[in-house]
């Protein structure tokens, strides 16, 4: 059977559960960062790629042996077993760990599988590396295909517990091992997903449209909102607010200065399962003519489909970032569109004919400086999109950085902060030689806005 056929059924198996909390630290039980850290695997892998069919040990907070675990993966005939957990040891051990079953050699097919799932969870984990490893576990020996025991950090440390708590720090690890999966196993992405296309121009309104895809009191519960909405392919973020002197955690899943844009993305979050979403209206919002494009820090006003739309006009074939831009920046209260445009005149248009290649995920040419020196490497695209944002936050605000996202951005402790709360105060900053580097971005933004038009 030719790989490009192959159905992959894949057992998952969140550690403990129900009347067993698995290890506890910090506030934490292991059963319930396994749980969601599975759930996420699942949503990936099924919504991302083709002929994959995953049984899961529990779906919820329910008790359930390991030897139910192992004869219900054998009875299915899965064709790999995948177990995730979280350490626990003295408090100051921390890492990444995984296991294969104890009597299997390092040729093996199952080591071979270790090998590169362990490989794509560590670019993404933001762990110490402790290694492959071989154990003597229920799961890996009682089960009849090739088995694999992840473990994710240890819950009583509390560096490695303070990820845990993160939404995005789960999503990440969830995204690690989806990947290695899907590079063991050839599996194949589904292409029924066709870009958007691009949306109208937005209308000087004055008022900007936030679709609020939830509310809640406890930032855990927003938290898990989040990273709901992105494992269906929707961009979100947790923003505090005031309502009534209380305080409030609002997921907002994008924001448009054109009430009928915002409608659309109103309607693909209720399409989610988000039946309580609703859309907000803030009025005195600056407009394209009236925006001080200058400044760093503010609203973005071209859509993602704008910005998407601008760049595949000079190469057709550039990846699609409009969308990150627009919502990350919207998280950190800074000119996403303007942002875009800078990534363009760093990427030429996301062709990277320069020194810094497209594996390398910096749009922003963070660390560049000419010559051999290529600069930062980012796991993923947003990871990229985030340490330019973040980059350019230590530039504009001395305000500490919001903490839903890890910092990612390498440089970030180097920068001045303040020192360049406007695009032009970047020039001898950002290109050490170019007086005229923000003027030079600025000028792209305009021809972005006239194509807009």
């Amino acid at each position: 059977m030719e790989k490009e056929e192959f159905s992959l059924k894949l057992y998952l198996d969140p550690g403990h559960g129900g009347t067993d909390p698995g290890a506890q630290g910090n506030g934490l039980n292991e059963k319930d960062v396994t749980l969601n850290i599975a759930l996420k695997i699942r949503d990936i892998l099924t919504n991302s790629y083709e002929s994959v069919d995953i049984k899961m040990s529990r779906t919820t907070d329910v008790s359930k042996s390991l030897s139910e675990r192992t004869t219900e993966a054998n009875s299915w005939g899965a064709d790999y077993y995948l177990a995730i957990h979280i350490n626990a040891a003295s408090g100051s051990a921390q890492g990444y760990e995984d296991y294969i079953y104890s009597s299997l050699s390092d040729s093996s097919t199952t080591a071979k599988y270790q090998s590169t799932i362990h490989e794509e969870v560590i670019k993404l984990n933001q762990l110490k590396d402790r290694g492959r490893k071989k154990a003597n576990f229920h799961v890996l020996r009682e089960s009849t295909m090739p088995a694999f025991l992840s473990e994710n950090g240890f819950i009583d440390n509390s560096h490695d517990a303070a990820l845990m708590k993160q939404s995005s720090w789960r999503q990440d690890v969830a995204q690690g091992h989806a990947n290695g999966i899907a590079i063991a196993f050839n599996l194949k992405r589904k292409t029924n997903n066709p870009p958007e296309p691009p949306e109208p121009s937005n209308p000087v309104t004055g008022t900007l449209y936030k679709v609020i895809a939830g509310s809640f009191q406890s930032r855990e519960n927003a938290d898990e909102r989040v990273a709901f909405l992105e494992a269906n392919g929707i961009d979100a973020f947790v923003k505090p607010t005031t309502i009534a002197g209380k305080n409030w955690y609002r997921v907002q899943a994008g924001a448009n200065s054109n009430r009928e844009n915002a409608e659309k993305r109103l309607a693909e979050v209720k399409a989610a399962g988000i039946t309580d979403a609703f859309l907000v209206a803030e009025n005195g919002v600056t407009t394209l003519e009236s925006a001080d494009r200058n400044s760093i820090m503010g609203p973005t006003q071209l859509s993602a489909g704008q910005m998407n739309s601008f760049v595949k006009g000079i190469n057709p074939d550039a990846m699609e970032l409009g969308s990150l831009y627009q919502t990350l920046g919207e998280y950190y209260g800074i000119r996403g569109d303007i942002t875009f445009a800078q990534a363009m005149h760093e990427t030429n248009y996301l062709r990277f004919t320069g020194v810094v290649q497209p594996e390398q995920n910096n749009f922003a040419g963070i660390g560049a400086t000419g010559g051999a020196t290529r600069g930062a490497s980012f796991a993923t695209p947003k990871d990229g999109v985030l340490a330019h944002l973040q980059h350019l936050y230590a530039y504009a605000s001395t305000e500490p950085l919001p903490d839903q996202y890890p910092l990612v951005d390498p440089r970030f402790q180097l920068v001045e902060r303040g020192s360049a709360p406007n695009w032009t105060d970047l020039n001898g900053k950002w290109a050490v030689s170019g007086e005229t580097y923000g003027q030079s971005v600025l000028d792209l933004y305009e021809r972005m806005v006239d194509s807009s038009n």
